[in-house]
């Protein structure tokens, strides 16, 4: 009959008797889907995956200059930013909202 795995683990667990002819206790194996402790190298690591700096005013940057692009063409009756692109000036402004909403997506 096989062993349980709680028996298993409390043979484990028990310490070794010193200097005796008892039964020697079997290999450990690693466990499946344990997670590793980390190490200091390892976590200062894990810790440098925070975007820098800039990534966070570039990202504002272009969601308040797409505001404002679309803003300016409607107050300025398709005149303005750009005369010549008529209606491709909100494509342009929501263009610029929608890249800076992407850039959340990797913001840490």
């Amino acid at each position: 009959m096989p062993e349980s795995p709680l028996r298993r683990r409390k043979q484990r667990d028990e310490p070794a008797a010193a200097a005796t002819d008892e039964a020697v206790a079997p290999t450990q194996r690693p466990r499946r889907g344990r997670r590793k402790e980390l190490t200091t190298d390892q976590a200062i690591k894990a810790g440098n995956r925070i975007t820098p700096r800039w990534w966070v005013a570039t990202m504002l940057t272009m969601m308040v200059l797409g505001l404002i692009w679309v803003v300016t063409f409607y107050l300025s009756s398709s005149q303005y930013p750009v005369p010549g692109w008529d209606n491709w000036n909100l494509l342009a402004g929501f263009g610029l909202i929608i890249v800076g909403f992407a850039m959340t997506t990797r913001w840490r």
